[in-house]
């Protein structure tokens, strides 16, 4: 078990914590809010044992919770990424997997997918793409475009955790 560099949870109020946790879950603070509010003790403080935590909120949250968070997330080298509008993470996260290095040809297969996947999903595609590159990435959307909706949406919220769980293995 790792301990956070930067922080000890189970001491922070309430307001602090949602604050240093609120974009662990893409733009949704509810899953740092709920977890605080289910109380927090030492072995919090180690990222494993909060990752847990937060990822059972996730889990147990309604569906439309859920699918609110997964449509919070960006598209991979989508139109937000290239206005600089992504949150920090994300850029971070997509930079360190190549994307921003994408060829015209590149990106155009980003756009095609990006658009087709939500065409059948109605939700963005999503990858925990941390120690992925933009090929790894491409082939993985081209698998994944044609599993069922309710296959797909299962395997965002475990990416979703995954993302989740790297952003606060570096705090």
């Amino acid at each position: 078990m790792s301990r956070f560099r930067s922080l000890s949870p189970s001491q922070l109020s309430r307001q602090a914590f949602v604050t240093a946790f609120a974009d662990i879950y893409e733009h949704s603070p509810w899953v740092a809010e709920r977890v605080f509010d289910l109380g927090l003790d030492a072995r919090c403080d180690q990222v494993e044992v909060l990752h847990q935590r937060m990822a059972a909120v996730l889990l147990e949250a309604d569906e439309a919770d859920q699918l609110a968070l997964i449509k919070a997330h960006p598209d991979l080298a989508g139109r937000a990424a290239v206005r600089g509008e992504l949150t920090e993470a994300s850029t971070a996260e997509q930079s360190g997997a190549g994307i921003n290095q994408c060829s015209a040809e590149e990106f155009q297969r980003f756009t095609a997918l990006n658009d087709a996947y939500k065409a059948k999903f109605a939700f963005p595609f999503i990858m925990a793409v941390k120690g992925s590159n933009r090929q790894q990435i491409l082939a993985a959307f081209e698998e994944r475009i044609h599993h069922s909706p309710q296959d797909e949406f299962s395997r965002a919220l475990a990416e979703i955790n995954q993302i989740a769980l790297f952003r606060l293995q570096s705090l």
